[in-house]
């Protein structure tokens, strides 16, 4: 991957920094992009990596990011769609605001994304586009409407991507996690706690790691080192695909 140019979105912590930090180690101009303006920077600092700053739910400011990123490096050969956030709350109560923000961040984004970097990817011959799902693009859990509704249209996206971009050299797949040490995830433990009334020890245990054959939360440097595989030539034949990394979830 050296020398490719890899946009990493929330690549400011959690997830999308361990994608950004291993892309980096392996050669790639690192593009990091998020809403966090300090953390971003810090990031991006710390690594070698630029910052863009960007609120991926505004469609002007996703063109913007990748025409950006393009400006800066000539082009744009990996785009990872990490971003995104939660609300936790029953459907009857779920907030229309939440509900539009949430398919603006962790779909339209993707998908925008995906359409700015698309010719580029095209007229090089060559391109990865990795979507990071979760495990809740394969399942559903009570009370992550909006967030679940999102992830599963990022396997649809993700799906037909492959499809017309397998001509062009250009693969397309999604990771589907389960929870990962994250601060989006601890940040989870007292709503969850809230909404199910029950401790926030309880969360991890019985809910978290309930339907998990190995009972540990997935660190994000797993997640990254499958992105870094797909973004690679070795995975040229792999496209399509919705790889799980959920400690046995999903095979029940």
């Amino acid at each position: 991957m050296k020398n490719r140019v890899a946009i990493v979105t929330g690549g400011a912590s959690g997830i999308g920094l361990a994608v950004a930090s291993k892309f980096k180690s392996q050669g790639c101009q690192v593009v990091i992009a998020d809403f966090n303006q300090e953390a971003g920077s810090a990031a991006a600092e710390a690594m070698g990596a630029t910052f863009i700053q960007a609120d991926l739910s505004d469609a002007e400011q996703c063109r913007m990011l990748a025409e950006k990123a393009a400006e800066q490096h000539g082009s744009v050969d990996i785009l990872v769609n990490n971003a995104g956030f939660q609300h936790i709350s029953p459907i009857e109560d779920f907030p229309v605001e939440q509900w539009n923000r949430l398919l603006a961040v962790m779909l339209t984004a993707p998908f925008l994304l995906m359409r700015y970097a698309w010719p580029m990817m095209k007229q090089n011959g060559w391109g990865r586009v990795i979507n990071i799902a979760s495990v809740h693009a394969m399942v559903a859990s009570p009370f992550k409407s909006g967030y679940i509704s999102a992830k599963h249209g990022v396997i649809g996206l993700t799906k037909t991507a492959a499809l017309e971009g397998g001509e062009f050299g250009i693969t397309v797949n999604a990771i589907c996690p389960a929870y990962v040490r994250t601060p989006l995830v601890e940040n989870q433990i007292a709503d969850q706690a809230r909404t199910r009334g029950i401790r926030e020890d309880q969360v991890v245990t019985d809910v978290m790691l309930k339907n998990a054959a190995i009972k540990k939360l997935i660190e994000p440097e797993e997640v990254a080192n499958l992105a870094a595989f797909l973004a690679s030539d070795q995975a040229s034949s792999i496209t399509g695909s919705s790889l799980t990394i959920d400690s046995g979830w999903t095979a029940q």
